[in-house]
């Protein structure tokens, strides 16, 4: 961003691809686009799958359309009301579902309490979990798109990824302690949602199911919007280098009545709407024919997807920033900073990469030996 600040350009959505091609070349952003888009379509398969199957149990609506319908609400929001009303729905959408988890947990606590810590959970389950563990830091997607909503203000995005990280994470450590106690008082293994869920205490099923639903519309619009974002950037990419290397030609004739203010509409708007249409129909289709897709992408997407794309490929990019910083001679005063700042994280940032590279091939011995016990 400040490279293209620099140069006098727009500071638009710079995505992850376009990150990894500055640093890694050519093969790092190709690697980058294949994983970025297995997560966006697994990501967006689990949230309309997910939707559909709470909706279902709240109106009885049959899984498939509803959860279409919730996908296509939400799309609508990204797509005519832009980032700034997107914002505005998602922070009371968020406020709404805090306040629904702090009434569950504490109606809970009363129910379940913490009796999860005093050894009787089985801990070995710990590693089959961690795909799903990994697959709830997608929010890590929206952070091209806040980079360039803030502007490129550091001290800003470090307060917003702060207190939006510590926020849920306290929630998340209060369920989790609910869940081992909930578990260790039921009879059989239950999912703490369905055991909560069967309380015959009035509200508590409605509270559950809602709260499941705001959860997975505030996850589902940040994932949304920066897909649509990195299509629009790939489009955009694509469209200028046809319009470069089709200079001179003829254009197109002027229609008469609707068909010109169609034809002005699709113009103006083509990439928004094929980047939509890119990114929706193939999840609808996934969606609502394949069962239990819920399941499935989400292990997809915290085993392989995430890990790689920001487990493994940020540590490498800025290892190779850090590199080249050190071997610039210049002595500006805003790179010294950079590389002093890289230099005292490079320890980290090689632990970091090296436990994403242990998750994936932890994922990987254990898909095959599923598949093992299967064939």
């Amino acid at each position: 961003m400040k490279k293209r600040e620099e140069e006098g350009k727009e500071l638009d959505v710079i995505s992850i691809r376009t990150m990894a091609q500055e640093t890694l070349g050519d093969f790092g952003g190709t690697l980058a686009t294949i994983f970025y888009v297995f997560l966006g379509y697994t990501s967006m398969i689990a949230y309309s799958s997910k939707s559909g199957e709470i909706l279902f149990h709240l109106i009885n609506i049959p899984e498939s359309v509803s959860g279409s319908l919730f996908t296509g609400l939400f799309t609508i929001l990204i797509s005519i009301g832009g980032t700034q009303t997107t914002d505005q729905v998602n922070q009371w959408l968020t406020a709404s579902m805090i306040s629904l988890l702090l009434a569950i947990e504490v109606l809970a606590v009363t129910f379940g309490g913490w009796s999860g810590f005093d050894g009787s959970g089985n801990w070995g389950k710990v590693p089959d979990t961690i795909p799903v563990i990994i697959f709830s830091l997608v929010y890590h997607d929206l952070a091209p798109v806040l980079c360039a909503y803030l502007g490129g203000d550091l001290t800003r995005l470090r307060v917003s990824v702060l207190i939006g990280s510590v926020v849920p994470l306290l929630a998340l450590l209060v369920w989790d302690a609910i869940a081992l106690g909930l578990s260790a008082k039921a009879d059989h293994v239950v999912d703490p949602v369905e055991l909560l869920k069967s309380v015959e205490w009035s509200g508590i099923p409605l509270m559950v199911e809602t709260f499941s639903l705001l959860a997975i519309g505030t996850s589902l619009t940040g994932t949304l919007l920066s897909f649509l974002e990195f299509f629009k950037e790939q489009l955009n990419n694509l469209s200028w280098q046809s319009s470069s290397s089709s200079t001179g030609s003829s254009s197109l004739q002027q229609q008469p009545g609707d068909l010109s203010g169609l034809k002005k509409l699709w113009g103006s708007n083509k990439i928004s709407f094929t980047a939509t249409a890119m990114v929706v129909a193939p999840t609808l289709f996934v969606s609502t024919t394949v069962p239990d897709a819920f399941s499935a992408a989400t292990d997809i997407a915290g085993g392989y997807c995430m890990t790689m794309l920001y487990g493994v490929l940020p540590p490498a990019m800025a290892w190779v920033v850090y590199k080249r910083e050190s071997g610039d001679g210049d002595s500006d005063k805003d790179r010294d900073s950079d590389r002093f700042a890289l230099s005292g994280a490079t320890p980290v940032v090689f632990v970091v990469g090296l436990f994403a590279c242990c998750i994936v091939v932890e994922q990987i011995l254990q898909d095959f030996s599923s598949l093992h016990l299967h064939t």
